[in-house]
């Protein structure tokens, strides 16, 4: 049903699945760099059709909403929402005699930008599993939430301008939308604006923020991307306030080996008890893991299932399992 090269490829529909690699046919979960290229002709979901265009100029793409089934390349293809970004999905594929579910990047809690991720029952699930180590289990979202929004108003309190760095596409829009629910109005550099803007054409409003224009406002935060504050758009930011928001803000002294004053891990990929929990809902025969440890392989063996990494050749497997 699927074969490696180089990345995932369903084999009937000679469908490539998020490669950064130029293809005559390419499906995007979304409109991460990472995770996408200029195909000949890309499938995606409406909103990543939009974004993609937006990064990558405009593209010949054949939009698939979510749930509804597409029947292209001799097979089914069904897309449902991964709840990492605005229009991500998770892809799945029915060739009429078994099901592949390819989860993309994902995570399983809510989020104020995109749908909540929905898991389909599939015969092969293929997981991402960036946090695929115990070590990365988050605090309850709202508590995670809730020390952002303290670290901006005390920020704010002292006279500081809270500069909230996140990657420009999705996590971005969503740390603005949270601190806009909160009463906190937002500055933004170019690149998260210009994102944002198109979120607005896709129906998705983010609240009171403004294109930050090189000096601070009273009351307002700032959001950038990662590394804003070496460049010179932020020169006119005299007292800023670092505050990082990623999941690897739980490795031991991040916030101080970067700079940050302060690191949150608000993420939005799933933590290591929710790739778990996937795994357990989806309950498919065979699970082949990327971009994570290969340590999380392991773990599910040891849980009974018959787990892989993406990309193995069948003739290697059962040597793994030894």
């Amino acid at each position: 049903m699927f074969h490696f090269d180089r990345g995932l490829k369903l084999t009937k529909a000679d469908l490539a699945v998020d490669f950064k690699r130029r293809m005559p046919r390419g499906f995007i979960s979304h409109a991460h760099n990472d995770h996408m290229a200029r195909h000949q002709y890309a499938l995606c979901t409406p909103a990543t059709a939009r974004l993609y265009q937006h990064r990558l100029g405009m593209r010949d793409v054949l939009e698939l909403p979510y749930r509804m089934p597409t029947e292209w390349g001799g097979m089914r293809l069904t897309t449902f929402p991964a709840g990492h970004c605005l229009g991500s999905a998770m892809l799945l594929a029915e060739d009429g005699d078994q099901s592949l579910l390819y989860t993309g990047d994902f995570k399983l809690t809510e989020s104020l930008t995109s749908e909540r991720a929905e898991l389909p029952k599939a015969d092969i699930l293929v997981i991402e599993s960036t946090y695929g180590q115990p070590t990365y289990c988050f605090a309850p979202r709202a508590e995670l939430v809730g020390q952002l929004i303290e670290a901006v108003r005390k920020a704010l309190e002292r006279g500081q301008t809270p500069v909230v760095e996140a990657y420009a596409l999705g996590k971005a829009q969503e740390v603005t939308k949270l601190l806009t629910t909160h009463g906190i109005s937002v500055l933004q550099t170019k690149p998260v604006f210009e994102i944002s803007q198109v979120y607005e054409a896709c129906g998705m409003t983010l609240g009171n923020y403004v294109l930050f224009e090189g000096l601070p406002r009273e009351g307002h935060a700032l959001v950038a991307p990662p590394g804003a504050h070496r460049g010179s758009n932020l020169q006119g930011i005299r007292r800023p306030c670092r505050i990082a928001v990623t999941g690897w803000s739980l490795d031991r002294n991040s916030h101080r080996r970067y700079g940050f004053d302060h690191a949150i891990p608000l993420s939005d990929h799933a933590d290591f008890n929710e790739l778990l929990e996937a795994v357990e809902r989806v309950d498919a025969r065979e699970v082949h893991c990327t971009h994570g440890p290969e340590s999380f392989v392991d773990e599910l063996r040891n849980r009974g299932v018959n787990a892989y990494r993406l990309g193995v050749p069948a003739s290697q497997r059962e040597r793994l399992l030894f």
